[in-house]
């Protein structure tokens, strides 16, 4: 067989795409994971030493026990855990390659890359969500002060900073951004701290903000960011709020383009979903399927690793000719909120 020809390829080397490759590889398949960054490129932007909502049995992958010391996994954690699966796997990986479209038809396709055409007889996509930011879409957002990650707060201390956003990711911003001394103001967009916070984190925010300790301005929107303020439109009119660096965390959602270059239409509902079979995860483009979180479209709270790595079984089943998989009740559907692309919510 040619060196760069497999049954499947799968693009994204995420905790789901590693089980789409070994569940693949245990039916007797060949395949390749190729991914545009590292080996869980997703996790390693994570905020340092951030904990897992999840217990270490509902990330395991590949019936691997993942070890830890802690009842909820640290980012460290996930990482090593994810990087022994592939080598006890002997994962076949391509990393730092972009996949950049894909050529033919079921059973003989090419998947393109910055470096190399790829032959394939099967794509499975495993992109998730994190790579591409829900932008304010504000003069001066590109600035190099404003980021749309947050790792941790120790650069900030002394420092007046601001977090825009009410979910989780901007309320553990703007907590431990305050606690290593910061001067933390928060922009909301809505009337309130997000009701899907964690219920620890939640009150803590909420007292804070009575204290004084945290700045917040509900219904506020920015008109524009410049390098020493950002300026917003509050209830009491306009307002100019030092920051010396801006934590815009207001969300995150699927690489539509990129789907779109691969082939794969989406439906015109509210979460933009892409088009795929709910039994067998195929995409309207025959021999080409969709694997985690990508799934969801713009609801991005409907698949994430406790969920979606069973999608690795359901697809490597089809694949591979077999019976459809008993899988658990979590992959039943549920209704959930769609978390739509919004300036600052």
């Amino acid at each position: 067989m040619n060196p760069d020809s497999f049954d499947v390829v799968v693009v994204g080397a995420g905790p789901v795409g590693l089980a789409c490759a070994l569940e693949v590889q245990r039916r007797g398949l060949t395949a390749v994971v190729v991914d545009k960054g590292a080996l869980v490129n997703s996790i390693l932007g994570y905020p340092t030493n951030m904990e897992f909502f999840s217990t270490p049995e509902l990330l395991e992958i590949g019936d691997h026990p993942f070890p830890t010391a802690h009842y909820k996994p640290l980012r460290e954690d996930g990482i090593d855990y994810y990087h022994r699966v592939a080598r006890a796997e002997k994962l076949n990986l391509r990393l730092y390659e972009r996949v950049t479209g894909l050529e033919g038809d079921l059973g003989h396709y090419e998947v393109i890359t910055e470096k190399a055409r790829i032959a394939c007889r099967y794509v499975v996509v495993a992109t998730g969500f994190y790579d591409v930011p829900n932008y304010l879409h504000v003069p001066g957002e590109e600035l190099p002060h404003v980021s749309h990650y947050y790792k941790e707060p120790y650069a900030h201390s002394h420092q007046d900073v601001v977090v825009v956003g009410a979910k989780n990711s901007s309320a553990k911003a703007a907590l431990q951004l305050l606690r290593t001394g910061a001067r933390v103001t928060m922009i909301i967009r809505g009337e309130e701290i997000s009701q899907s916070v964690k219920y620890w984190i939640r009150p803590d925010l909420l007292n804070r903000i009575k204290e004084g300790r945290i700045k917040a301005y509900f219904h506020t929107t920015i008109q524009r960011i410049t390098p020493e303020a950002v300026e917003v439109t509050t209830p009491e009119g306009p307002l100019s709020i030092p920051a010396s660096y801006v934590y815009a965390l207001t969300g995150y959602h699927p690489d539509f383009q990129f789907l779109a270059d691969l082939g794969i239409t989406c439906q015109t509902d509210l979460a933009q979903t892409p088009t795929h079979d709910a039994k067998t995860l195929e995409t309207n483009r025959a021999g080409v399927y969709l694997a985690g979180t990508v799934c969801g479209g713009l609801n991005t709270s409907r698949w994430f690793i406790e969920n979606g790595r069973y999608h690795a079984q359901v697809i490597a089943a089809h694949l591979a000719g077999q019976p459809a998989p008993e899988l658990p009740e979590v992959l039943q559907p549920v209704q959930l909120t769609v978390e739509t692309p919004a300036a600052h919510s």
